[in-house]
């Protein structure tokens, strides 16, 4: 028998998730900030939703899930979400959960540069077991952060709140944005093996002769090997080479090119067909853009 599943709620209003946390009203249609201490909700859930979150929090008890992914939030992290991802809380027995959720909806910072400035945080794709581990140092400088948040929205409403609030939001994201590269950059050893893991296995798949039937696997393939998202697995590429996960599988493509090319007498069209391009002409585009050179140019003035 198929254990019971909690059916899909897609919250459209911060009220209906107020009202799904059991905690009291928000203040604010477009922007909260949640005690998480006061949530009164202590079953099984699984919602969707129509805004940004942003949660630090510790959870005894139960674990959250997302996707095929759970995750234990005994100590202090912090975790995001975007819209319309799924989150799926699971209790056996009651939940304890302390801390503070953001929540934030996309038309809240609409004539902002945060509007688009939000998009292109890439923890905001991140996968639960890939949740931002705070120092104690740091979990205090979020709490207070997300308190002024709170006084913030809670204060009467002037012609300057939605300015300030916006300022609050900006400067604690970029704060995140910091401790995660923190986070890359102290766990040294275990990013450099995702790396040597990841230029492995795309070496395995240019070298192999997949290319010609499949192509090159999306980015979301190739983090799905290394059990990573693929935000998650560029960001931490981009810390530590300077090249996101996409400009590496150009790289390598671009050097096997350069190998066939000085090393073969296939001819341009093969070496196209050989890299799993349809056409030519795409291949000798795409090696002229990172190049700076054609394909025959380029075999030219090596020989």
């Amino acid at each position: 028998m198929k254990p019971h599943r909690p059916p899909l709620h897609h919250l459209r209003s911060i009220s209906a998730l107020h009202q799904a946390l059991q905690v009291p009203k928000p203040t604010h249609p477009l922007i909260s900030v949640v005690d998480l201490r006061a949530m009164q909700a202590r079953t099984a859930q699984t919602i969707s939703y129509s805004f940004y979150t942003i949660a630090f929090k510790q959870l005894t008890g139960g674990q959250l899930r997302y996707g095929q992914q759970h995750y234990d939030f005994d100590e202090g992290v912090l975790i995001f979400t975007a819209p319309h991802q799924t989150v799926r809380l699971e209790a056996d027995v009651p939940v304890l959960v302390e801390g503070c959720l953001v929540v934030v909806h996309p038309d809240f910072l609409q004539g902002y540069p945060l509007a688009r400035k939000i998009t292109e945080y890439g923890f905001f794709g991140y996968a639960a077991n890939e949740a931002l581990h705070l120092s104690a140092a740091e979990q205090q400088q979020v709490l207070d952060m997300m308190q002024r948040l709170a006084r913030e929205v809670a204060a009467p409403i002037t012609a300057f709140t939605q300015d300030l609030l916006v300022a609050h939001l900006d400067l604690l994201l970029t704060y995140c944005n910091q401790f995660y590269h923190r986070q890359f950059l102290t766990r040294r050893a275990a990013s450099h093996d995702v790396v040597s893991r990841f230029e492995q296995l795309l070496a395995e798949y240019v070298a192999g002769d997949q290319l010609p039937q499949h192509g090159l696997p999306s980015i979301e393939e190739l983090a799905g090997r290394l059990h990573l998202s693929a935000n998650y697995l560029s960001d931490l590429l981009r810390t530590h080479t300077g090249l996101t996960a996409r400009q590496h599988v150009q790289q390598k493509l671009l050097d096997h090119a350069k190998q066939l090319l000085t090393t073969t007498a296939l001819s341009v069209g093969e070496v196209a067909y050989r890299l799993g391009f349809e056409h030519s002409q795409s291949f000798s585009k795409f090696f002229k853009q990172h190049a700076a050179v054609s394909p025959l140019q380029y075999r030219l003035s090596v020989h």
